[in-house]
């Protein structure tokens, strides 16, 4: 992949210690929480997308990108946006019922792939937006057909995440918590309930 070796250069020389959260109670859904986080990486990015303050910095850094893309010149508008959709896509994650397919929710991260891989990287969005097409997105491993593990999630502006150190870390997290479920030989749901029986 051309990020590959990207990632390892961008990658902080650090051992990253993660534990998961369930945010399902059927186990479908789970998230990371890293070492240096005082909560998982879903619960830390809604609070993240819901706070006027971050969201008016984060804005005022990207402004290129924001005019560039999406045509947007009002930082207010795209914090309303972004509280908005922030709000619909957790009503998504956290009122999953035991009957909804996630797999209709989180896609390939690449766009080009089309087949199932071992620990798939994969992306979450909302596709009916009746502004314009969302920004926000929410990254996880793909364990298997509807089992996810959330790594983070972003405000992508740009075409590719290669493009952005904010977005770039986003790719070195899901790599990173690929590289720890494959180091712990945690391949699918019945190798990663193992694993967690083992920790309690």
């Amino acid at each position: 992949m051309y990020y590959s070796n990207n990632l390892l250069n961008f990658a902080p020389k650090r051992k990253w210690i993660m534990t998961y959260d369930s945010i399902t109670e059927d186990g479908r859904l789970w998230a990371v929480k890293y070492d240096d986080c005082p909560d998982n990486a879903l619960y830390m990015l809604f609070e993240q997308w819901n706070d006027v303050t971050w969201l008016y910095q984060f804005f005022k850094e990207n402004m290129t990108d924001l005019m560039s893309y999406f045509k947007i010149t009002d930082v207010n508008e795209a914090i309303y946006d972004t509280i908005e959709d922030s709000e619909r896509l957790q009503c998504l994650i956290m009122d999953i019922s035991p009957e909804a397919d996630l797999d209709q929710l989180f896609r390939p991260l690449e766009n080009s792939r089309f087949a199932d891989m071992l620990l798939g990287k994969e992306k979450a969005r909302l596709k009916d937006v009746y502004r314009h097409a969302s920004w926000l997105r929410i990254y996880a491993i793909k364990l298997e057909p509807g089992i996810y593990v959330i790594t983070g999630g972003a405000i992508k502006l740009t075409r590719t995440m290669q493009e952005r150190e904010h977005t770039l870390r986003e790719l070195v997290k899901m790599e990173k918590v690929r590289s720890h479920l494959l180091v712990n030989n945690i391949v699918d749901k019945e190798s990663f309930d193992d694993y967690m029986s083992e920790l309690v």
